[in-house]
């Protein structure tokens, strides 16, 4: 005799995929911002991206459908997210800092370079009246040991370059300002504006041949010895005005001026 068991076979139910990761909270705000990131066309690249990955997660799509949306991968998608969880949206738009080749001149010897470009030239020996790269960085090759820095042994005049530019300091540049000194200059000008009214109205009434008008002035002498006003090194505060250049003004000092006088 032959018997025969039928098992019964249960529908398999196929049980939604429930993701454990944290849910990423969005505010109102930051939605916005995002939004126009996602869209820009002037934004990096990676932020443009970024910003979608973060809606498209926040909206309830998985890491999987992500990637396939935007034909990136898993990996990538999920470290944005994971950053995003952790630091903040916005935070997870940008790289952290901490990445690349670490860093070989310390803050101090840039320090250094900046208090080098800030002085003259001349009041380090030298004939010139302004820096150029090539020159402070052969100073600076020379005397970085003697200062404490021998880690610009080797610096170039490309790396001198972007120190500078970094701090917005330009020693070679030169821009001239403008500045009123005398705090009587209006009430003088109106008095020699007032006796050269008189003058024409004199000379309008045919007044008599004996009246002589007489012009005094002074006469500068063959050079001038110099500015009224020293130098503004690049890290003072009207400098940072002009870009971080050197400034100075436009009045001379002249050298004992000589009397003339005009009939």
């Amino acid at each position: 005799m032959c018997y025969i068991f039928f098992r019964p076979v249960l529908e398999e139910k196929h049980m939604p995929f429930q993701s454990k990761k944290p849910q990423l909270t969005i505010t109102q705000e930051t939605c916005g911002i995002l939004q126009g990131l996602s869209t820009s066309r002037t934004e990096p690249m990676h932020r443009v991206e970024r910003a979608r990955i973060l809606l498209s997660f926040a909206d309830g799509d998985t890491i999987s459908a992500i990637a396939r949306q935007y034909g990136t991968n898993r990996m990538k998608v999920e470290r944005c997210v994971n950053k995003a969880i952790q630091l903040g949206a916005m935070a997870s738009l940008d790289d952290l800092p901490g990445r690349g080749k670490p860093a070989k001149i310390s803050e101090d010897a840039r320090a250094w370079v900046l208090s080098l470009a800030c002085l003259k030239p001349k009041d380090l020996g030298y004939s010139y009246e302004m820096w150029t790269t090539s020159l402070l960085a052969a100073h600076i090759r020379k005397h970085c040991t003697e200062a404490g820095h021998p880690s610009l042994a080797l610096i170039s005049r490309g790396t001198v370059s972007k120190i500078l530019m970094k701090s917005k300091i330009r020693p070679h540049k030169m821009i001239y300002y403008l500045e009123r000194r005398d705090p009587e200059f209006d009430a003088k000008m109106a008095q020699v504006l007032c006796v050269y009214n008189e003058v024409a109205l004199l000379r309008k009434s045919n007044a008599s041949t004996l009246t002589a008008i007489l012009s005094y002035d002074e006469k500068p002498g063959i050079q001038a010895i110099g500015n009224t006003a020293p130098d503004l090194p690049p890290g003072s505060r009207r400098a940072s005005q002009h870009g971080g250049a050197i400034t100075n003004t436009y009045g001379m000092a002249q050298s004992a001026p000589l009397p003339e006088l005009i009939c």
